[in-house]
């Protein structure tokens, strides 16, 4: 949650819309990506403790805030797409990799 308030500090979202949309991505990816790091790492020990468990947030912080821009980044491409075919779709997207 914290950190989708500082990306939205950062990078304002346009509308009502985008601002739940960047809110509830970042919230999912910061407990998606925090919950896969734990399992990956073997974090799971770090909850004996206080410190261990601020270390924890401070992870679950750090996976959240690219969860937001990415999204933002897919809507503004679909957006800026919205007229095109599936071909210019597909050839720009292959252009871009």
């Amino acid at each position: 949650m914290l950190s989708g308030i500082v990306v939205m500090l950062m990078t304002p979202p346009r509308s009502t819309r985008e601002w739940a949309v960047g809110l509830i991505s970042t919230v999912l990816t910061g407990i998606g990506g925090g919950a896969i790091a734990v399992q990956y790492f073997r974090l799971q020990e770090c909850v004996d403790s206080v410190t261990g468990l601020v270390a924890l947030g401070g992870l679950i912080f750090g996976d959240g805030l690219p969860g937001c821009a990415i999204v933002r980044w897919v809507f503004n491409f679909i957006e800026r797409n919205r007229d095109a075919g599936i071909g210019e779709v597909a050839k720009e997207v292959n252009e871009a990799f």
